[in-house]
């Protein structure tokens, strides 16, 4: 009896791994038709770009969903410029190589398409600086299959040259190895990298390594730093300040706790790049001595933030060595191994020779607050005499009630951005711009393409620049059964249109056609 059973036992559980065999051989199947060789794709779309002769500018909508793309000020025009970017749907990654330009005094997206232009990324850096009539400095980034079971890692350095309208691909020896989710900052003649993360299929590995970028010789060279360095992570805020030192903060790094179980790690640190003469001493960047780097830890005090990650961080361009930064997401992990995530909307200063934390209150939140306790006072003090007034009818005082709520729902309403994380943030003559981000309503995960600004040095509230609202198709576990996701924020409808989502890889639109 007991060998019998003991047959069956074992012809059962054969039984269970020869479905969950087949069950993988037809995930993996799946997975090889949505998918192609990366290399190939990126070539063929490169052959397919050079066939491009003309540079053409067309008026637009605002881009279609996206995160992850760099939204850069230009040095000397009030425009702002948008590349690149990916958006996920639940079931697909769409990776872009779209170049936008917003024109700020009119509120309008221009769509450039040029020859020899840098293949789809997201996850990359970029700068921009005044010589040579004004250029667009792009680093690195990924691609991803639109299953995400493949990945391609850039190390290209390419440049936009704004006054001809013209990109062009930089070759040169000694560059960062391939490479996303780094930072990349102007110091001076220079281009700054750090940090970042490779990922493949087998292994993920993070980057504590510094490389510049001389914009006056084209050559890269690796750092020589003395002193204690960041861990090796990616995701950091990044900033330059005025004496040609670099300030770093925070990032995120993954690690493995246990065989196929990863954990998040949030970095709270703070510490300064600076350059020093050989000898000793401070020495400027563009001094022709040789001059070596030193890592040193700042002390941090004030107002600190709270752990997260994805905060967005840039310089406010003023006076005072000061960055600001914004939201940012932290995610709680309970002992059943299900995660819950915190997106925040605060704004933080800090002070980056002091290493001094401020919490920012919008000034002009005091002042909605005394109007709307005037205006509660009038919508009493109008009620009262409504009530005292024996001659009205009962349509005229519901009327005059209906009237009173609405004017007060007007004052109460406050436009702010709701929380998000990997929002996109730059500064232009002391306006700060806010764009998209992202956040997750359980499985599901929102692509936002709102559009902010704030004047820096009144800090006294946000003025909304985009608005629609939000219409997002979910193809995901959690999808409902009319497959789409409607997103409300604070009285603010942002509405995105997947049917005009445009993707600039041909092979890539060949793909999601066979699957839409």
């Amino acid at each position: 009896m007991g060998k019998k059973n003991k047959k069956k036992d074992k012809k059962g559980r054969g039984a269970e791994k020869t479905a969950a065999k087949t069950a993988k051989k037809s995930e993996k199947r799946a997975r090889k038709e949505l998918d192609e060789d990366l290399e190939a794709l990126i070539a063929q779309f490169t052959e397919l770009d050079r066939k491009r002769t003309d540079t053409t500018e067309e008026p637009c909508q605002a881009p279609s969903p996206r995160c992850n793309m760099t939204l850069t000020a230009h040095p000397e025009k009030d425009e702002l410029l948008m590349f690149g970017g990916e958006y996920f749907n639940g079931k697909q990654t769409f990776v872009y190589n779209d170049f936008y330009i917003y024109n700020i005094k009119r509120n309008e997206w221009t769509l450039v398409k040029a020859p020899n232009a840098p293949p789809p990324r997201c996850a990359h850096q970029a700068v921009a600086v005044a010589q040579g009539g004004g250029q667009l400095w792009i680093f690195g980034g990924e691609f991803s299959s639109p299953s995400q079971s493949q990945f391609h890692h850039y190390k290209d350095l390419w440049v936009w040259h704004m006054s001809e309208k013209r990109w062009e691909k930089i070759s040169s020896s000694g560059a960062p190895s391939s490479r996303s989710g780094h930072r990349m900052v102007v110091c001076k003649r220079q281009i700054i990298v750090f940090g970042g993360f490779h990922e493949s299929l087998r292994d993920y590995r993070y980057f504590n390594d510094v490389s510049a970028f001389n914009l006056d010789t084209y050559k890269w060279t690796k750092l020589s730093i003395a002193g204690n360095p960041p861990s090796p992570r990616s995701g950091v805020q990044l900033v330059a300040r005025s004496d040609g030192s670099v300030v770093l903060y925070g990032g995120y790094t993954k690690k493995q706790v246990k065989k196929e179980v990863d954990t998040g790690v949030i970095h709270e640190d703070l510490f300064l790049l600076s350059p020093v003469k050989e000898g000793g001493g401070d020495a400027d960047t563009t001094d022709t001595a040789p001059i070596k780097w030193k890592w040193s830890r700042m002390s941090q005090s004030g107002m600190k933030p709270l752990p997260r990650s994805g905060a967005s961080m840039v310089l406010t361009a003023t006076p005072g060595n000061r960055a600001i930064m914004f939201g940012g997401v932290f995610d709680v992990e309970d002992e059943e191994e299900d995660m819950e995530s915190e997106f925040y909307n605060e704004i933080y200063t800090l002070d980056l020779d002091k290493g001094r934390w401020f919490e920012v209150k919008l000034r002009g939140e005091k002042k909605k607050k005394r109007r709307r306790r005037r205006k509660e006072k009038e919508v009493a003090k109008e009620q009262n005499e409504d009530d005292s007034d024996e001659k009205d009818d009962d349509s005229d005082g519901e009327e005059e009630e209906e009237k009173s709520e609405v004017a007060a729902a007007s004052v109460s309403e406050e436009v702010e951005p709701c929380g998000r994380m990997n929002a996109v943030m730059t500064v232009k003559h002391g306006i700060l711009y806010l764009y998209g981000g992202l956040y997750e309503e359980g499985e599901k995960e929102v692509t936002l393409t709102d559009m902010y600004s704030l004047d820096i040095h009144k800090l006294k509230e946000w003025k909304l620049l985009q608005a629609m609202e939000t219409k997002q198709d979910w193809e995901g576990e959690s999808s409902s059964s009319e497959g789409s996701l409607t997103v409300a924020m604070a009285a603010i409808h942002i509405n995105v249109q997947l049917g005009s989502l445009t993707v600039a890889m041909a092979t890539i639109h060949y793909v999601t056609s066979v699957f839409s």
